[in-house]
């Protein structure tokens, strides 16, 4: 009882805290009405480096007033700079005023012709900004300064992702710049309530993170737990999306990932759409979403282009092959070593006669392979393309191949762990859970056999129903079951079938009308009197 209160009462302080911290966000030191001490602030802020820009301009204004322009050099579009500010700034003559605040405003409003135009006087927030690439237009006698948007960094094209491969559907992928990518999204979703917020995260880093949800479709209980936790997170650095996903997810020790990923804007968008809550995060084209269901883990965006007989075969398909992917090295050593009164006669004479002569038990062949397997599978990601295709496929004929004719391993337990290995490139997502728990489950049966495997999987089923991903069911809609949402499980309904989103997820349950079942157009009276008039004179 005092443990809750004391979550409880946790929750509210640091909400509170963040709070807080948003209203102090402007608080520290202050510029200086003098140019000079502001350009020396900023040089001990931002050190000697050679690609920090620090131009000093003279206006010929009603007086001369001296003028800095600030930027990093490579971050800022320097050509914006030279065309958009100070192009207009050296040719204006006159404002008609003498106040250096009031001139300051004039130049924002009416000279400097960049889009976006901020005003602060905070310190810290002006080389947060400049070193995220945008320019600081300093005036001599003014507390206050420009902010000025032009970051422009050089951008990777847009091209399909390697990690989502489809056959039928956009060929488009996000990037490592955020604001590409948040207008990949607007692309797909051109709708006002499209709400994007961002945060920044990292002492060191400063990294911006911008968080994507449709107003008056997401709750708003989630947006703001995404926010808090990503606001509670005090590090140095968050240079990836997954560096974010380890501070947010809700079960950290668990081998199964309760915050989901994609790199496709259609596959975010879809997600968004349902009432979910998207992450970007500043240098990375992995885009996290939440709350994030197990399921999701066997879905594909050609489930949804293709017809919906072959979709739902074909996940069939990946339900069986994730099975086997972690249950074949198991099932082979329990029957093998524990029960091999289930084989057929004629099955067990050639597994004996194949094993006899081997020097380990079957359990320490199906782990040592299993092994070398992903030694293999490691090793032809890491390696350039085209050698690590070579190595992995040469490597795991030739060392299949000698095994076998050494006597080391026997000829079954090749093809059971080759097997494996194909059926675990089916579910791509869940190829480092499968293979945990299928070390696990083959050390277990060469323990236990049947027994121990019937157990282990009770133990994960247990585990995988208490896990919840930012308060919901990480096995809806199979546990607890909504026979409404299976549409979408158990087969891929046609479209115009899905009629409502996941229960669990966003507040407006229905998603379109009820009465989209294509059909052929209706005959007319006029038609019917027609063919009635010619059946009688035939």
């Amino acid at each position: 009882m005092f443990k809750k209160i004391w979550r409880k009462a946790k929750y509210f302080m640091t909400i509170a805290g963040t709070e807080q911290a948003e209203e102090d966000g402007e608080e520290g030191m202050s510029l200086s009405p003098v140019l000079g001490e502001n350009l020396h602030s900023l040089r001990q802020r931002l050190g000697k480096s050679s690609d920090i820009i620090m131009r000093r301009i003279i206006l010929n204004l009603e007086r001369k007033v001296e003028a800095a322009v600030v930027y990093v050099e490579g971050l800022a579009d320097e050509k914006v700079i030279n065309d958009h500010i100070l192009s207009p700034l050296l040719k204006v003559k006159g404002t008609g005023k003498k106040d250096s605040v009031k001139i300051l405003e004039y130049l924002a409003d009416e000279v400097i012709t960049v889009g976006g135009v901020r005003r602060t006087g905070n310190i810290d927030r002006l080389v947060s900004l400049v070193l995220a690439g945008d320019t600081l237009f300093l005036l001599d006698g003014s507390a206050r300064a420009l902010l000025l948007s032009t970051r422009g960094w050089e951008k990777r094209a847009l091209q399909e992702p390697d990690t989502e491969i489809i056959i039928k559907g956009p060929r488009i992928g996000f990037v490592e710049t955020l604001r590409v990518n948040t207008a990949l999204l607007r692309r797909e979703i051109g709708h006002p309530d499209l709400t994007l917020e961002s945060l920044e995260v990292g002492a060191k880093t400063k990294t911006e993170v911008c968080i994507a949800y449709l107003q008056g479709l997401t709750d708003q209980r989630l947006v703001d737990e995404v926010k808090r936790r990503i606001r509670r997170i005090n590090t140095d650095a968050i240079l990836a999306a997954g560096f974010l996903e380890e501070f947010i997810e809700d079960a950290p020790l668990s081998p199964f990932a309760t915050v989901t990923y994609t790199e496709r804007p259609d596959v975010a968008a879809a997600k968004i759409l349902e009432g979910r809550v998207a992450i970007f995060t500043d240098g990375t084209p992995v885009v996290n979403t939440v709350p994030a269901l197990f399921i999701e883990s066997f879905q594909s965006p050609d489930d949804y282009t293709f017809r919906f007989y072959y979709s739902t075969i074909i996940r069939w398909i990946r339900y069986l092959s994730f099975a086997l992917s972690i249950l074949s090295p198991a099932i082979y050593v329990s029957l093998a070593t524990f029960h091999q009164e289930l084989l057929p006669t004629t099955l067990l004479i050639s597994m004996a006669a194949a094993t006899e002569g081997t020097p380990l038990p079957t359990v320490l062949e199906a782990v040592g392979l299993g092994l070398v397997f992903e030694l293999l599978r490691e090793a032809g990601i890491r390696l350039p393309r085209p050698i690590g295709q070579a190595v992995s496929i040469v490597g795991a004929l030739v060392i299949g191949e000698a095994v076998v004719s050494a006597g080391l391993i026997s000829a079954p337990t090749v093809i059971v762990v080759a097997l494996t290995a194909i059926s675990s490139f089916v579910a791509p997502v869940q190829v480092g859970v499968a293979a945990l728990l299928r070390l696990g489950l083959t050390v277990i049966a060469g323990l236990l056999g049947a027994f121990g495997i019937v157990l282990a999987l009770l133990v994960v089923l247990v585990h995988l129903a208490s896990l919840r991903s930012f308060g919901v069911p990480f096995l809806s809609p199979v546990a607890p079951l909504v026979p409404r949402d299976l549409k979408d499980v158990v087969v891929r309904a046609p479209l115009w079938a899905m009629l409502t989103r996941p229960k669990f997820i966003g507040r407006d349950p229905q998603r379109q009308s009820f009465d989209l079942r294509p059909a052929p157009p209706g005959i007319t009276e006029q038609k019917k009197d027609s063919r009635e008039k010619e059946g009688d004179q035939g």
